[in-house]
């Protein structure tokens, strides 16, 4: 379906950008006098792509991949529509790098992407900060 809306022609769109943009999947912010002015809406642009990039999205989120992930971290911290539309926009950002280099290839970074960039020192930090919150008081010892 993504390719009968766009096509395989990606000389078009000169960035991924580009092509979200055609999308309705690039968010807009309108300011005056520096006040912004709206909710973030994602502007004009093609209905049938963006509907078909967000049932990718919802798709994708149930599954335990790198995008599946995405989703679930983003909905976690700020709703399930914004995770569409950003899992959408990575949909279409590895579209447009599918097509328009032939030598690329998919690779997925996995659920556990993320979670084995974080390093010790936060990962310790953080789990300190929690136990605390729960009420004990952490005293850290290494191991001899």
């Amino acid at each position: 379906m993504i390719l009968s809306e766009i096509g395989l022609d990606m000389t078009r769109f000169p960035t991924a950008g580009h092509l979200a943009s055609c999308a309705r999947f690039a968010l807009t912010t309108k300011k005056s006098a520096g006040r912004k002015k709206g909710r973030s809406a994602t502007g004009h642009g093609n209905p049938y792509l963006a509907r078909v990039l967000g049932e990718a999205a919802v798709s994708a989120g149930k599954t335990n991949t790198f995008l599946g992930e995405r989703y679930r971290r983003i909905a976690r911290r700020r709703g399930k529509k914004r995770a569409i539309v950003a899992v959408g926009r990575s949909i279409l950002t590895i579209v447009w790098h599918l097509l328009s280099d032939p030598n690329a290839r998919f690779i997925d970074l996995g659920a556990d992407f993320h979670d084995t960039r974080i390093g010790p020192e936060r990962k310790k930090r953080n789990h300190v900060r929690q136990l605390e919150a729960l009420g004990y008081r952490v005293i850290l010892e290494p191991i001899a």
